[in-house]
């Protein structure tokens, strides 16, 4: 586990100098190139994969798993009792996943303050306008892309022959929202450490829970 947390932080002061090098330097010429490939698949896959249907559908998944397990055990519906049955079960997993990223992603949001992209195209404008609660300003980092990170590598990791197809899914995701102008490049950076940080600490924990 330790060893497991110093790869994480690691990872993270890279990440952090990845971020800063493309707020102060890349982010620009590299959404300037994305833009070219803005095309109409990205808002299908926007449309799928946003953080409102990841834990819409992966909570009703967890309903029915529940469900199913009262009907197989002929147990009483006990709310209370609903963690003991659903938490060996991996969409439960990936559930936690995505709502653990998706409050991580929310608060860092409302804490930077970052300008989308439009901004820039309108304006010429970027910057950084802290605690402010208009969705224009909520860019870095990327929801959709964190999302698709915490439901795609939990899901990889559960299921590992079919992990790298869900890795390069999440990857495309994210480059898809620089694509359609919603994100800039280090936004879907963050976002993606975020995602995966997020998929491997809630994998750690719930594994050893259930595991006891």
């Amino acid at each position: 586990m330790k060893n497991k947390l110093l790869g994480i932080v690691i990872a993270l002061v890279v990440v952090c100098v990845i971020a800063l090098l493309g707020i102060f330097g890349f982010d620009i010429p590299v959404y300037n190139f994305l833009r070219t490939f803005d095309w109409k698949i990205w808002d299908i896959l926007g449309s799928i994969f946003s953080t409102k249907n990841w834990v819409a559908i992966t909570l009703l998944l967890v309903v029915i798993f529940y469900v199913r397990k009262i009907i197989y055990t002929r147990s009483k519906v006990n709310i209370f009792d609903m963690y003991a049955k659903i938490r060996s079960s991996y969409v439960f997993w990936v559930f936690c996943s995505v709502c653990s990223a998706a409050v991580v992603g929310g608060i860092i949001k409302l804490l930077l303050g970052r300008m989308r992209p439009i901004f820039y195209e309108a304006l010429n404008t970027t910057g950084f306008f802290p605690f402010t609660m208009d969705w224009a300003f909520h860019s870095m980092p990327s929801g959709h892309t964190l999302a698709s990170f915490a439901g795609l590598v939990m899901i990889g990791m559960v299921a590992p022959r079919g992990r790298w197809f869900m890795w390069a899914l999440a990857t495309i995701i994210g480059l898809s929202r620089v694509c359609v102008g919603a994100h800039w490049p280090s936004d879907v950076i963050v976002g993606a450490f975020i995602g995966t940080v997020a998929a491997i600490i809630t994998k750690d924990i719930l594994s050893r829970r259930v595991n006891k």
